[in-house]
């Protein structure tokens, strides 16, 4: 489906460059297909060299001729950067957002064009092909677009299509996700070192425990609470730890986190609708 598309990154840090790694390893298309802009010369450099894509610091070339541009700029720049590329992008071009909080309608008002959008929250572990990314259609959008969405996350993790008024709720819950899951290994270990086991091997216990548990979900396909009840035993140390979870509201600090997480990217939304 991309073999003939040429592809335009803008703003090419840590998504951006994930998802030109994920079509390159995927074999989606080839890297003189590719074209990446951001500031500095020695990223640049450094991209053309591990990748052998076109890479530039002007973001007005880079989309030039472009059949699909992705925006991976950071939502404070939007306003900028779309009024920098108003004036070079056409109605032709497929526009493929990560802006947390931006809606394909801001974007078509600063484009002052009719182009299709495609809207998507993807997650850092992109960055090891194990992401999770929604994607949405703006108005103009077709289902061959979304299409074209889905193959490009899809080279990088797990995606779904939903509405776009639930990208802001999936921001806090998978957007924002691995944060929260960072601070239960970083917990994990810590109480693993108070308990005597040297930290290098805590941290390994940790991290591959929080994997294994995410991969008998995803593998059983087993609701979490029947996985929970099968490894609690009567009057075993798994009961008591619950215990002192539910004690502590770990389920509800976590609820409350995904909830702030999504007023948040609704607050970015109203900020850069303008």
């Amino acid at each position: 489906m991309l073999d003939n598309k040429k592809i335009a990154v803008i703003g090419a840090g840590h998504m951006g460059r994930a998802l030109i790694g994920g079509m390159l390893r995927a074999k989606l298309t080839s890297p003189k297909n590719i074209t990446a802009s951001r500031r500095g010369e020695d990223a640049l450099a450094e991209m053309r060299r591990q990748w052998g894509i076109h890479a530039v610091a002007d973001n007005k070339k880079a989309v030039s001729g472009a059949d699909i541009i992705i925006l991976a700029v950071k939502p404070q720049m939007s306003k900028s950067v779309l009024a920098e590329l108003a004036h070079k992008i056409d109605k032709s071009q497929l526009i493929i957002s990560v802006m947390a909080g931006i809606t394909t309608d801001a974007i078509g008002r600063k484009l002052r064009k009719p182009c299709p959008v495609v809207r998507a929250m993807p997650n850092t572990p992109c960055l090891v092909d194990a992401g999770a990314t929604a994607i949405a259609a703006g108005v103009h959008a077709r289902e061959k677009d979304l299409q074209l969405a889905e193959k490009i996350f899809s080279s990088v993790g797990k995606v779904v299509t939903l509405g776009e008024s639930a990208l802001d709720a999936v921001t806090g819950l998978s957007g924002s996700g691995p944060v929260y899951i960072f601070m239960v290994i970083e917990a994990m270990i810590d109480g693993g070192v108070k308990m005597g086991i040297p930290r290098p091997i805590a941290a390994q216990l940790a991290a591959q425990t929080v994997f294994g548990a995410a991969k008998l979900v995803i593998e059983t396909g087993k609701h979490p609470a029947i996985l929970k009840d099968e490894v609690t035993t009567p009057g075993g140390t798994a009961i008591n730890a619950i215990h002192m979870l539910e004690a502590k509201g770990l389920r509800s600090v976590l609820i409350d986190a995904i909830v702030t997480a999504t007023q948040r990217s609704q607050e970015l939304s109203r900020l850069y609708a303008d």
